[in-house]
């Protein structure tokens, strides 16, 4: 079995892909230093896969600590990298925090992957490195306009480390660009968890129709959109995960042509925020109190993705619809109130 290390994997994707991986016989490693992930997820995870994770508690911004873990656990043949903050609001109020820990955690995953000859890396990016573009649906040749926040920033200077640390080693790298990752695992012992309110869409939607929030606000309905409001590719989390293990199979297996290859994650289609609140009031028959509002800074206006190189490449074909994500995201919701998490 392959030994992977997993950054970032008590986290939302994070704990999806551990599932993924090990459901692939993959061996898995995950380090994560809880300061916005819970560490009782990986609870749900060995639900899941009747096994322990073996996990160390360490800020990855702490290169002798991160150090040591690969010095206890010889034979690491690749790297998943999750861990980094990803709040766009709060990125924008706290910029410096953000390439802080995003980028400095980054640097020293990559000096251990070198150090110790790991040949293979797998970047958590986000379609937040294509800024405003100037046609909705992107490729992954669209040229990058700067992006609107700084966790945007993050991502796009990522890939561009990971780029120039590829060129200068033995590395192979895959990019991933996630589009909007939502929904819950189908056996639903695992699921988003937003520490404080929630920046992201669907779980402000369910939290909102649960009673955790009094209400929620849709940010923008004056945008150049259907109705107004922006428009974004939901894509199901196991979706996501699956797309992180076909991409270690790649690297694995010496499919790629360039030492580092870039694929975005999406479904292809796009909905928009107030679609997809009416898909969740259909879905759950819950009827949701929320509002209109003005813009946020640091919103793209409209995104979707073509993912045709990662469907032809990677062989990665989405089967979940936006009916399935928020269905499963609203049944994580309801295990969180009427069970408790890690029950």
């Amino acid at each position: 079995m392959k030994k992977i290390l997993v950054t970032g994997g008590c986290g939302f994707i994070g704990s999806h892909t551990i599932v993924d991986l090990v459901e692939n016989n993959y061996e898995v490693i995950c380090i994560d230093n809880n300061s916005r992930s819970n560490a009782a997820m990986l609870n749900g995870v060995e639900k899941i896969l009747n096994r322990k994770v073996k996990n160390y508690k360490v800020d990855l911004c702490n290169f002798d600590d991160t150090h040591a873990v690969f010095q206890e656990n010889p034979g690491i043949t690749g790297i998943i990298h999750f861990a980094a903050y990803k709040a766009v609001g709060e990125s924008v109020e706290k910029p410096l925090l953000y390439f802080e820990n995003n980028l400095t955690s980054l640097v020293n995953i990559l000096k251990c992957a070198e150090e110790f000859k790991v040949p293979h890396f797998v970047f958590s990016s986000s379609c937040t490195v294509y800024g405003n573009p100037d046609a909705m649906i992107v490729t992954e040749e669209t040229p990058q306009k700067p992006a609107e926040s700084p966790y945007g920033a993050t991502k796009q200077m990522g890939e561009r480390i990971v780029e120039d640390a590829v060129k200068a080693s033995g590395l192979k790298a895959i990019l991933l660009r996630y589009f909007n990752p939502v929904g819950a695992h189908p056996s639903i012992n695992i699921g988003e968890l937003p520490i404080g309110r929630p920046a992201n869409l669907v779980p402000a939607i369910t939290q909102t129709a649960i009673g955790k929030l009094p209400m929620m606000q849709v940010f923008g309905t004056d945008y150049d959109t259907r109705d107004g409001s922006c428009i974004r590719d939901f894509i199901h989390v196991c979706d996501i995960a699956h797309a992180h293990t076909l991409a270690l199979d790649f690297l694995v297996a010496e499919k790629n042509t360039n030492a580092c290859e870039i694929f975005n994650l999406g479904t292809g289609d796009g909905y928009t925020v107030l679609e997809a609140i009416k898909a969740f009031e259909e879905v759950s028959g819950v009827k949701l109190n929320y509002k209109l509002g003005p813009r946020r800074a640091g919103d793209v206006i409209a995104i979707y993705a073509n993912n045709n190189k990662a469907k032809k490449s990677l062989l990665w074909n989405p089967k979940y619809g936006i009916r399935d994500m928020l269905d499963t995201a609203w049944k994580w919701e309801l295990k969180l109130q009427n069970e408790g998490f890690g029950s």
